[in-house]
Protein backbone atom coordinates (compact mmCIF):
# COMPACT_ATOMS: atom_id res chain seq x y z
CA UNK A 1 0.00 0.00 0.00
CA UNK A 2 1.37 3.38 -0.92
CA UNK A 3 2.04 6.00 1.74
CA UNK A 4 -0.53 8.83 1.93
CA UNK A 5 2.26 11.45 1.84
CA UNK A 6 3.19 12.74 -1.64
CA UNK A 7 6.41 11.55 -3.19
CA UNK A 8 9.47 13.67 -2.48
CA UNK A 9 9.90 16.12 -5.35
CA UNK A 10 13.19 16.32 -7.22
CA UNK A 11 15.30 19.49 -7.51
CA UNK A 12 14.82 19.72 -11.27
CA UNK A 13 13.70 23.19 -12.26
CA UNK A 14 13.57 24.58 -8.70
CA UNK A 15 16.45 27.04 -9.17
CA UNK A 16 15.05 28.30 -12.47
CA UNK A 17 11.63 28.80 -10.91
CA UNK A 18 13.23 30.63 -7.97
CA UNK A 19 15.19 32.91 -10.31
CA UNK A 20 12.02 33.78 -12.19
CA UNK A 21 10.13 34.49 -8.97
CA UNK A 22 12.82 36.43 -7.08
CA UNK A 23 14.59 38.28 -9.87
CA UNK A 24 17.31 40.65 -8.58
CA UNK A 25 16.60 39.68 -4.96
CA UNK A 26 18.31 36.37 -5.61
CA UNK A 27 22.08 36.86 -5.31
CA UNK A 28 23.15 33.24 -5.79
CA UNK A 29 21.64 29.78 -6.14
CA UNK A 30 23.33 26.41 -5.92
CA UNK A 31 22.55 22.74 -5.55
CA UNK A 32 24.88 20.67 -3.42
CA UNK A 33 24.54 17.12 -2.04
CA UNK A 34 20.95 17.03 -3.19
CA UNK A 35 19.88 20.26 -1.48
CA UNK A 36 19.00 23.65 -3.00
CA UNK A 37 20.32 26.81 -1.35
CA UNK A 38 19.27 30.34 -2.31
CA UNK A 39 21.27 33.40 -1.23
CA UNK A 40 18.89 36.34 -0.93
CA UNK A 41 19.49 40.06 -0.49
CA UNK A 42 19.00 40.90 3.16
CA UNK A 43 16.98 44.07 2.56
CA UNK A 44 14.48 42.16 0.38
CA UNK A 45 14.18 39.07 2.54
CA UNK A 46 10.50 39.47 3.40
CA UNK A 47 9.18 40.01 -0.18
CA UNK A 48 11.43 37.16 -1.32
CA UNK A 49 9.91 34.88 1.28
CA UNK A 50 6.42 35.93 0.22
CA UNK A 51 7.29 35.07 -3.39
CA UNK A 52 8.63 31.65 -2.36
CA UNK A 53 5.49 31.00 -0.35
CA UNK A 54 2.86 32.19 -2.84
CA UNK A 55 4.33 31.53 -6.31
CA UNK A 56 2.67 28.66 -8.12
CA UNK A 57 5.15 25.80 -8.50
CA UNK A 58 7.23 26.83 -5.46
CA UNK A 59 4.70 27.04 -2.60
CA UNK A 60 7.04 26.81 0.37
CA UNK A 61 4.32 27.39 2.91
CA UNK A 62 6.05 26.28 6.11
CA UNK A 63 9.09 27.61 7.98
CA UNK A 64 10.75 24.62 9.62
CA UNK A 65 13.85 26.14 11.23
CA UNK A 66 16.11 29.19 11.44
CA UNK A 67 19.79 28.46 11.99
CA UNK A 68 22.90 30.61 12.33
CA UNK A 69 26.41 30.08 10.94
CA UNK A 70 29.54 32.00 11.92
CA UNK A 71 32.32 32.72 9.39
CA UNK A 72 34.74 34.99 11.33
CA UNK A 73 36.95 35.59 8.27
CA UNK A 74 34.14 37.26 6.29
CA UNK A 75 33.18 40.93 6.39
CA UNK A 76 29.62 39.89 7.18
CA UNK A 77 30.50 36.98 9.38
CA UNK A 78 27.03 35.59 10.05
CA UNK A 79 24.63 33.72 7.84
CA UNK A 80 21.01 33.22 8.82
CA UNK A 81 19.60 30.10 7.19
CA UNK A 82 15.86 29.61 6.76
CA UNK A 83 14.68 26.03 6.15
CA UNK A 84 11.46 26.00 4.15
CA UNK A 85 9.12 23.13 3.34
CA UNK A 86 6.60 22.88 0.53
CA UNK A 87 3.73 20.80 1.87
CA UNK A 88 2.05 20.43 -1.50
CA UNK A 89 5.19 19.23 -3.30
CA UNK A 90 7.02 17.68 -0.34
CA UNK A 91 10.18 19.60 -1.13
CA UNK A 92 12.65 21.56 0.97
CA UNK A 93 15.17 24.31 0.35
CA UNK A 94 17.37 26.73 2.28
CA UNK A 95 17.38 30.51 2.09
CA UNK A 96 20.62 32.21 3.20
CA UNK A 97 21.03 35.82 4.32
CA UNK A 98 24.34 37.33 5.44
CA UNK A 99 24.83 40.01 8.11
CA UNK A 100 27.17 41.12 10.89
CA UNK A 101 26.89 42.18 14.53
CA UNK A 102 25.26 45.53 13.76
CA UNK A 103 23.07 45.17 10.68
CA UNK A 104 19.66 43.77 11.55
CA UNK A 105 17.88 41.15 9.50
CA UNK A 106 14.19 41.81 8.70
CA UNK A 107 12.00 39.61 10.84
CA UNK A 108 9.67 37.12 9.16
CA UNK A 109 7.33 36.86 12.14
CA UNK A 110 4.64 38.56 10.04
CA UNK A 111 4.71 35.53 7.69
CA UNK A 112 5.33 32.75 10.19
CA UNK A 113 4.63 33.47 13.89
CA UNK A 114 6.87 30.54 14.82
CA UNK A 115 9.81 32.66 13.66
CA UNK A 116 9.56 34.65 16.90
CA UNK A 117 11.21 31.96 19.04
CA UNK A 118 13.57 30.83 16.29
CA UNK A 119 14.91 34.37 15.78
CA UNK A 120 15.37 34.70 19.53
CA UNK A 121 17.55 31.57 19.50
CA UNK A 122 19.76 32.98 16.74
CA UNK A 123 20.01 36.28 18.58
CA UNK A 124 20.86 34.59 21.86
CA UNK A 125 23.52 32.25 20.50
CA UNK A 126 25.07 34.41 17.73
CA UNK A 127 24.06 37.99 18.54
CA UNK A 128 22.27 38.55 15.21
CA UNK A 129 19.70 41.34 15.42
CA UNK A 130 16.23 41.06 13.84
CA UNK A 131 14.28 44.23 13.05
CA UNK A 132 10.56 43.86 13.54
CA UNK A 133 10.72 41.14 16.20
CA UNK A 134 8.76 42.66 19.09
CA UNK A 135 10.17 40.27 21.71
CA UNK A 136 13.86 39.89 20.91
CA UNK A 137 15.08 38.60 24.30
CA UNK A 138 17.43 35.82 25.28
CA UNK A 139 15.73 32.46 25.32
CA UNK A 140 18.38 29.80 25.97
CA UNK A 141 20.67 31.66 28.36
CA UNK A 142 20.02 33.94 31.31
CA UNK A 143 19.07 37.58 30.80
CA UNK A 144 22.30 38.69 32.50
CA UNK A 145 24.50 36.36 30.47
CA UNK A 146 27.33 38.08 28.62
CA UNK A 147 28.39 37.02 25.13
CA UNK A 148 26.95 34.62 22.59
CA UNK A 149 28.02 30.99 23.10
CA UNK A 150 27.97 29.75 19.48
CA UNK A 151 30.29 32.39 18.10
CA UNK A 152 33.60 30.91 17.02
CA UNK A 153 35.54 33.35 19.18
CA UNK A 154 33.50 32.77 22.31
CA UNK A 155 36.00 31.97 25.11
CA UNK A 156 35.90 28.57 26.75
CA UNK A 157 37.98 29.26 29.84
CA UNK A 158 38.65 32.15 32.19
CA UNK A 159 35.04 33.28 32.25
CA UNK A 160 31.88 32.48 34.07
CA UNK A 161 29.17 30.13 32.95
CA UNK A 162 25.64 29.60 34.13
CA UNK A 163 23.75 26.49 34.96
CA UNK A 164 20.60 25.51 36.77
CA UNK A 165 21.29 24.43 40.34
CA UNK A 166 19.00 21.73 41.59
CA UNK A 167 20.09 22.48 45.17
CA UNK A 168 19.32 26.19 44.99
CA UNK A 169 16.40 25.82 42.56
CA UNK A 170 17.66 28.67 40.36
CA UNK A 171 20.21 29.59 37.71
CA UNK A 172 23.66 30.20 39.20
CA UNK A 173 26.87 31.69 37.79
CA UNK A 174 30.25 30.13 38.47
CA UNK A 175 33.72 29.94 36.89
CA UNK A 176 33.95 27.75 33.80
CA UNK A 177 34.86 24.20 34.72
CA UNK A 178 35.70 21.86 31.87
CA UNK A 179 34.44 18.36 32.49
CA UNK A 180 37.68 16.93 31.06
CA UNK A 181 41.14 18.13 30.15
CA UNK A 182 41.58 19.75 26.81
CA UNK A 183 42.64 17.11 24.32
CA UNK A 184 44.21 17.17 20.90
CA UNK A 185 42.39 14.55 18.89
CA UNK A 186 44.39 12.46 16.44
CA UNK A 187 42.42 11.76 13.27
CA UNK A 188 45.25 9.85 11.55
CA UNK A 189 44.55 6.16 11.20
CA UNK A 190 47.23 3.96 12.83
CA UNK A 191 46.67 1.40 10.06
CA UNK A 192 47.38 3.82 7.23
CA UNK A 193 50.88 5.16 7.73
CA UNK A 194 50.77 6.94 11.06
CA UNK A 195 53.95 8.88 11.78
CA UNK A 196 54.25 7.69 15.35
CA UNK A 197 54.61 4.42 17.28
CA UNK A 198 51.59 3.04 19.07
CA UNK A 199 52.06 1.96 22.71
CA UNK A 200 53.51 -1.56 22.68
CA UNK A 201 54.76 -1.45 19.09
CA UNK A 202 58.14 -0.15 20.22
CA UNK A 203 58.91 -3.70 21.47
CA UNK A 204 58.94 -4.96 17.89
CA UNK A 205 61.92 -2.76 17.03
CA UNK A 206 64.04 -4.20 19.85
CA UNK A 207 66.25 -7.31 19.23
CA UNK A 208 64.83 -10.57 20.58
CA UNK A 209 66.55 -11.96 23.66
CA UNK A 210 68.15 -15.39 23.79
CA UNK A 211 65.50 -18.12 23.99
CA UNK A 212 62.65 -15.80 22.92
CA UNK A 213 59.98 -17.06 20.58
CA UNK A 214 60.90 -16.76 16.94
CA UNK A 215 58.40 -14.47 15.24
CA UNK A 216 56.58 -15.93 12.28
CA UNK A 217 57.72 -14.75 8.89
CA UNK A 218 55.42 -13.07 6.41
CA UNK A 219 55.36 -16.20 4.22
CA UNK A 220 54.40 -18.41 7.17
CA UNK A 221 51.54 -16.09 8.12
CA UNK A 222 50.32 -16.05 4.53
CA UNK A 223 50.37 -19.84 4.29
CA UNK A 224 48.53 -20.25 7.59
CA UNK A 225 45.64 -18.10 6.38
CA UNK A 226 45.43 -19.58 2.89
CA UNK A 227 42.67 -21.99 1.85
CA UNK A 228 43.77 -25.66 1.51
CA UNK A 229 44.38 -26.83 -2.06
CA UNK A 230 41.81 -29.62 -2.59
CA UNK A 231 43.19 -30.49 -6.02
CA UNK A 232 46.68 -31.30 -4.73
CA UNK A 233 47.64 -35.02 -4.73
CA UNK A 234 48.16 -36.69 -1.29
CA UNK A 235 51.74 -37.09 -0.27
CA UNK A 236 51.28 -40.72 1.01
CA UNK A 237 51.26 -43.33 -1.76
CA UNK A 238 49.07 -45.87 0.15
CA UNK A 239 46.06 -44.89 2.21
CA UNK A 240 46.18 -46.69 5.56
CA UNK A 241 42.94 -48.07 7.05
CA UNK A 242 42.18 -49.95 10.28
CA UNK A 243 40.70 -53.42 9.78
CA UNK A 244 40.65 -54.73 13.40
CA UNK A 245 41.15 -53.46 16.96
CA UNK A 246 44.52 -55.23 17.05
CA UNK A 247 45.87 -52.79 14.46
CA UNK A 248 45.14 -49.91 16.79
CA UNK A 249 47.35 -51.37 19.52
CA UNK A 250 44.45 -51.87 21.93
CA UNK A 251 44.88 -54.69 24.51
CA UNK A 252 42.48 -57.45 25.61
CA UNK A 253 39.27 -56.21 27.30
CA UNK A 254 38.98 -56.56 31.06
CA UNK A 255 37.42 -59.88 32.16
CA UNK A 256 34.59 -58.10 33.83
CA UNK A 257 33.58 -56.47 30.54
CA UNK A 258 33.19 -59.75 28.66
CA UNK A 259 29.62 -60.76 27.76
CA UNK A 260 29.87 -64.26 29.23
CA UNK A 261 31.04 -62.83 32.58
CA UNK A 262 28.02 -60.58 33.15
CA UNK A 263 25.36 -61.79 35.65
CA UNK A 264 21.79 -62.60 34.47
CA UNK A 265 19.33 -59.80 35.15
CA UNK A 266 16.09 -61.25 36.58
CA UNK A 267 14.10 -58.19 35.44
CA UNK A 268 14.97 -58.72 31.79
CA UNK A 269 12.18 -60.56 29.95
CA UNK A 270 13.10 -62.34 26.69
CA UNK A 271 11.07 -60.96 23.80
CA UNK A 272 9.99 -62.43 20.49
CA UNK A 273 12.75 -63.55 18.12
CA UNK A 274 15.27 -63.92 20.91
CA UNK A 275 15.50 -60.19 21.72
CA UNK A 276 14.96 -58.61 25.13
CA UNK A 277 12.48 -55.99 26.18
CA UNK A 278 12.92 -54.27 29.46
Amino acid sequence: MRAPAPRFAANDGVIDAARAALGPWLLDAREHVGEVALVVDRANLVPAMIALRDTKGLEYQQLMEIAGVDYPERDERFEVVYCLLSLTRNHRLHVHVSTDEDKPVPSVTGLWPVAGWLEREVYDLYGVLFSGNSDLRRILTDYGFRGHPLRKDFPLTGYTELRYSEEEKRVVYEPVKLAQDFRNFDFQSPWEGAEYVLPGDEKGAQPEGKGAQTPASADAVKKAGAEPDKTAAPRAADVKTTESPKQTGAGEPHPGNKAEGKPQDPDVVPGKGGGQNQ
